[in-house]
Protein backbone atom coordinates (compact mmCIF):
# COMPACT_ATOMS: atom_id res chain seq x y z
CA UNK A 1 0.00 0.00 0.00
CA UNK A 2 1.00 3.63 -0.44
CA UNK A 3 2.81 4.85 2.66
CA UNK A 4 1.79 8.03 4.44
CA UNK A 5 3.95 10.86 3.19
CA UNK A 6 6.04 12.57 5.86
CA UNK A 7 7.53 15.36 3.78
CA UNK A 8 10.40 16.16 6.17
CA UNK A 9 11.75 12.63 5.71
CA UNK A 10 12.23 13.15 1.97
CA UNK A 11 15.13 14.85 0.24
CA UNK A 12 14.37 18.53 -0.20
CA UNK A 13 14.31 18.29 -4.00
CA UNK A 14 11.51 15.69 -3.88
CA UNK A 15 9.24 17.37 -1.34
CA UNK A 16 7.24 19.57 -3.70
CA UNK A 17 6.44 16.67 -6.02
CA UNK A 18 5.43 14.44 -3.10
CA UNK A 19 3.15 17.16 -1.74
CA UNK A 20 1.57 17.89 -5.13
CA UNK A 21 0.91 14.18 -5.66
CA UNK A 22 -1.56 14.10 -2.76
CA UNK A 23 -4.32 16.02 -4.49
CA UNK A 24 -3.90 15.65 -8.24
CA UNK A 25 -6.96 15.61 -10.44
CA UNK A 26 -6.86 13.07 -13.31
CA UNK A 27 -7.18 15.86 -15.87
CA UNK A 28 -3.90 17.31 -14.59
CA UNK A 29 -2.13 14.21 -15.90
CA UNK A 30 -3.86 13.46 -19.18
CA UNK A 31 -6.90 14.25 -21.28
CA UNK A 32 -7.33 10.51 -21.79
CA UNK A 33 -9.19 9.20 -18.76
CA UNK A 34 -10.18 5.60 -17.92
CA UNK A 35 -13.49 4.43 -19.43
CA UNK A 36 -16.45 5.11 -17.18
CA UNK A 37 -17.64 1.52 -17.64
CA UNK A 38 -14.54 0.15 -15.91
CA UNK A 39 -13.18 -1.53 -19.02
CA UNK A 40 -9.52 -1.49 -19.99
CA UNK A 41 -6.45 -3.48 -19.03
CA UNK A 42 -5.32 -2.56 -15.52
CA UNK A 43 -1.61 -1.80 -15.27
CA UNK A 44 0.89 0.26 -13.29
CA UNK A 45 4.22 2.00 -13.85
CA UNK A 46 6.88 2.86 -11.27
CA UNK A 47 8.09 6.46 -11.40
CA UNK A 48 11.04 6.11 -9.01
CA UNK A 49 13.41 8.98 -8.21
CA UNK A 50 16.87 8.75 -6.67
CA UNK A 51 19.88 10.83 -5.68
CA UNK A 52 22.83 10.05 -7.96
CA UNK A 53 26.27 11.49 -8.61
CA UNK A 54 24.62 13.49 -11.42
CA UNK A 55 21.90 14.85 -9.18
CA UNK A 56 18.25 13.85 -8.74
CA UNK A 57 17.35 11.29 -11.41
CA UNK A 58 14.47 9.11 -12.60
CA UNK A 59 14.66 5.46 -13.67
CA UNK A 60 13.67 4.75 -17.28
CA UNK A 61 13.86 1.68 -19.49
CA UNK A 62 13.94 1.11 -23.23
CA UNK A 63 11.57 -1.61 -24.32
CA UNK A 64 12.73 -4.45 -26.57
CA UNK A 65 12.40 -3.79 -30.29
CA UNK A 66 10.36 -6.92 -30.99
CA UNK A 67 7.62 -6.48 -28.40
CA UNK A 68 4.03 -6.56 -29.65
CA UNK A 69 3.17 -3.24 -28.03
CA UNK A 70 5.26 -0.10 -27.39
CA UNK A 71 8.25 -1.77 -29.09
CA UNK A 72 11.47 0.18 -28.73
CA UNK A 73 9.89 2.97 -26.72
CA UNK A 74 11.31 4.55 -23.59
CA UNK A 75 9.10 3.84 -20.60
CA UNK A 76 8.88 3.63 -16.86
CA UNK A 77 9.23 0.10 -15.48
CA UNK A 78 5.81 -1.49 -15.24
CA UNK A 79 3.15 -3.63 -16.81
CA UNK A 80 -0.19 -5.34 -16.35
CA UNK A 81 -1.57 -6.26 -12.95
CA UNK A 82 -1.40 -9.99 -12.28
CA UNK A 83 -4.06 -11.85 -10.26
CA UNK A 84 -1.60 -12.19 -7.39
CA UNK A 85 -0.86 -8.44 -7.18
CA UNK A 86 -2.47 -6.90 -4.10
CA UNK A 87 -2.36 -3.38 -5.54
CA UNK A 88 -1.00 -1.16 -8.27
CA UNK A 89 1.99 -0.52 -5.99
CA UNK A 90 2.70 -4.24 -5.77
CA UNK A 91 2.41 -4.66 -9.53
CA UNK A 92 4.73 -1.74 -10.28
CA UNK A 93 7.37 -3.01 -7.85
CA UNK A 94 7.09 -6.59 -9.11
CA UNK A 95 7.50 -5.49 -12.71
CA UNK A 96 10.51 -3.32 -11.86
CA UNK A 97 12.10 -6.27 -10.10
CA UNK A 98 11.43 -8.60 -13.03
CA UNK A 99 12.57 -6.13 -15.67
CA UNK A 100 15.68 -4.52 -14.15
CA UNK A 101 16.33 -6.24 -10.81
CA UNK A 102 15.10 -3.37 -8.63
CA UNK A 103 14.90 -4.46 -4.98
CA UNK A 104 11.43 -3.48 -3.69
CA UNK A 105 12.89 -3.10 -0.18
CA UNK A 106 15.10 -0.27 -1.47
CA UNK A 107 12.08 1.78 -2.53
CA UNK A 108 9.56 3.82 -0.60
CA UNK A 109 6.23 4.26 -2.38
CA UNK A 110 4.94 7.81 -1.90
CA UNK A 111 1.65 7.99 -3.80
CA UNK A 112 -0.54 6.45 -6.44
CA UNK A 113 -1.40 9.12 -9.00
CA UNK A 114 -4.81 9.07 -10.73
CA UNK A 115 -5.11 6.38 -13.38
CA UNK A 116 -4.90 7.47 -17.02
CA UNK A 117 -5.84 5.75 -20.27
CA UNK A 118 -3.80 4.77 -23.34
CA UNK A 119 -6.45 4.46 -26.09
CA UNK A 120 -4.26 2.64 -28.64
CA UNK A 121 -3.59 -0.29 -26.29
CA UNK A 122 -6.62 0.03 -23.98
CA UNK A 123 -4.36 0.13 -20.91
CA UNK A 124 -5.60 1.84 -17.75
CA UNK A 125 -2.33 2.89 -16.11
CA UNK A 126 -1.79 3.85 -12.47
CA UNK A 127 1.45 5.84 -12.12
CA UNK A 128 3.13 4.96 -8.80
CA UNK A 129 5.39 7.68 -7.43
CA UNK A 130 8.32 6.42 -5.35
CA UNK A 131 11.60 7.42 -3.74
CA UNK A 132 14.55 5.11 -4.28
CA UNK A 133 16.04 5.48 -0.81
CA UNK A 134 18.85 2.99 -1.30
CA UNK A 135 19.88 2.95 -4.98
CA UNK A 136 21.78 -0.08 -6.20
CA UNK A 137 22.95 -1.44 -9.53
CA UNK A 138 20.18 -2.33 -11.95
CA UNK A 139 20.43 -4.12 -15.27
CA UNK A 140 18.39 -5.73 -18.01
CA UNK A 141 16.95 -8.90 -16.47
CA UNK A 142 14.49 -9.89 -19.18
CA UNK A 143 15.88 -9.01 -22.63
CA UNK A 144 12.62 -10.18 -24.19
CA UNK A 145 11.01 -7.08 -22.67
CA UNK A 146 13.80 -4.62 -21.94
CA UNK A 147 16.67 -3.47 -24.16
CA UNK A 148 18.22 -0.92 -21.81
CA UNK A 149 17.94 0.87 -18.47
CA UNK A 150 19.09 4.34 -17.40
CA UNK A 151 18.94 6.75 -14.48
CA UNK A 152 18.23 10.02 -16.25
CA UNK A 153 19.05 13.29 -14.46
CA UNK A 154 16.10 15.61 -13.89
CA UNK A 155 18.28 18.56 -14.89
CA UNK A 156 18.91 16.96 -18.28
CA UNK A 157 15.19 16.40 -18.85
CA UNK A 158 14.35 19.95 -17.79
CA UNK A 159 17.01 21.55 -20.00
CA UNK A 160 15.12 23.52 -22.70
CA UNK A 161 17.70 22.38 -25.27
CA UNK A 162 16.50 18.80 -24.74
CA UNK A 163 12.79 19.54 -25.13
CA UNK A 164 10.57 19.56 -28.21
CA UNK A 165 7.23 18.32 -29.53
CA UNK A 166 6.62 15.09 -31.40
CA UNK A 167 3.79 14.33 -33.82
CA UNK A 168 2.41 10.81 -33.76
CA UNK A 169 1.13 9.32 -37.06
CA UNK A 170 -2.38 9.70 -35.62
CA UNK A 171 -1.85 13.45 -35.69
CA UNK A 172 -1.58 13.89 -31.92
CA UNK A 173 1.23 16.23 -30.90
CA UNK A 174 2.84 15.82 -27.50
CA UNK A 175 6.02 16.61 -25.58
CA UNK A 176 9.32 14.89 -26.27
CA UNK A 177 12.75 14.71 -24.65
CA UNK A 178 16.27 13.88 -25.75
CA UNK A 179 18.23 12.79 -22.68
CA UNK A 180 20.83 10.17 -21.75
CA UNK A 181 20.91 9.10 -25.37
CA UNK A 182 17.18 8.35 -25.31
CA UNK A 183 14.35 9.74 -27.44
CA UNK A 184 11.36 9.96 -25.10
CA UNK A 185 7.86 10.53 -26.46
CA UNK A 186 4.25 9.39 -26.05
CA UNK A 187 2.76 8.38 -22.71
CA UNK A 188 6.07 8.46 -20.83
CA UNK A 189 7.02 11.91 -22.12
CA UNK A 190 3.58 13.20 -21.18
CA UNK A 191 4.00 12.00 -17.60
CA UNK A 192 7.55 13.38 -17.38
CA UNK A 193 6.31 16.75 -18.62
CA UNK A 194 3.74 16.81 -15.81
CA UNK A 195 6.22 15.62 -13.17
CA UNK A 196 8.66 18.39 -14.06
CA UNK A 197 5.89 20.91 -13.52
CA UNK A 198 4.58 19.41 -10.28
CA UNK A 199 8.11 19.07 -8.91
CA UNK A 200 9.00 22.68 -9.66
CA UNK A 201 11.75 21.70 -12.09
CA UNK A 202 10.20 22.83 -15.39
CA UNK A 203 11.84 25.59 -17.42
CA UNK A 204 10.38 27.55 -20.34
CA UNK A 205 11.03 25.76 -23.63
CA UNK A 206 10.18 26.33 -27.28
CA UNK A 207 7.01 24.37 -28.01
CA UNK A 208 7.22 25.31 -31.68
CA UNK A 209 10.14 22.92 -32.16
CA UNK A 210 8.72 19.79 -33.80
CA UNK A 211 10.78 16.65 -34.30
CA UNK A 212 9.70 13.61 -36.31
CA UNK A 213 8.91 10.35 -34.58
CA UNK A 214 11.81 7.90 -34.99
CA UNK A 215 11.08 4.90 -37.21
CA UNK A 216 9.18 2.29 -35.24
CA UNK A 217 10.67 -1.23 -35.04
Amino acid sequence: MTSEIVTDELPEWLRQLATQARDLDPTQLSRFLPPADGSGRQSAVLMVFADTDRGPSVLLIERAADMRQHAGQVAFPGGSLDPGDASADAAALREASEEVGLDPASVRVLADLPAVFIPVTQFVVTPVLAWWQHPHEVRVVDPAEVAGVALVPIAELADPANRFCVQHPSGIVGPGFSAAGLFVWGFTAGLLDRLLTFGGWAQPWDQDVLRPLPPLP
